[in-house]
């Protein structure tokens, strides 16, 4: 269900954090995804494919697509007002996707288990009515703010902890701080 203070439908999301590849500003060759608050716990997203992000000639690599939709999905927590990793990412690629693509990406928790949270997404090209590209389900796992903290290298996660902004995010999700 979504959280009473969860972001309101069509507010944009912004990054969880600067230096992410898939939201991230401060990424040169990152996605700049940016993602929407739907109705319900779902979201719209949108990045678009430039040359860096090529495999073949001419077309979207299949990671970074993958990419993609696993941030799409991992920004339904924001909905949840859950901090939570991929457990579980199974993606098809149904169609090419050429670089220049605009994306239009969608995604909707569809259950929650405890920590455990399901949700599902899908990418098209042309339009979000268009022919759909790539589509994944995921499982998602809910840890606490020490998981990053633990596991991640010591300057970045001073870093973030020197950012206010940074730290008022991660505080937002503590139900007990």
């Amino acid at each position: 269900m979504r959280h009473p203070d969860a972001p309101a439908p069509g507010e944009l999301l912004g990054a969880h954090y600067g230096e992410c590849f898939g939201c991230g500003g401060e990424q040169p060759h990152g996605l700049h995804l940016e993602a929407r608050a739907g109705d319900g716990v779902s979201i719209t997203a949108e990045f678009t494919v430039q040359a860096a992000h090529q495999g073949a000639p001419g077309l979207a690599h299949g990671g970074v697509l993958a990419t993609a939709l696993d941030e799409t999905l991992g920004s339904l927590n924001w909905l949840l007002r859950t901090i939570a990793v991929t457990g579980r990412l199974e993606t098809d690629f149904v169609r090419p996707v050429p670089v220049g693509t605009v994306l239009h990406l969608e995604a909707e928790v569809t259950a929650v288990a405890g920590r455990k949270i399901y949700s599902s997404a899908t990418g098209r090209i042309g339009g979000p009515d268009g022919p759909l590209a790539v589509r994944a389900d995921a499982l998602f796992i809910e840890v606490k703010v020490d998981h990053f903290i633990d596991n991640g290298r010591p300057e970045e996660i001073r870093a973030a902890m020197n950012d206010p902004d940074q730290v008022r995010r991660a505080r937002a999700f503590e139900v007990n701080p």
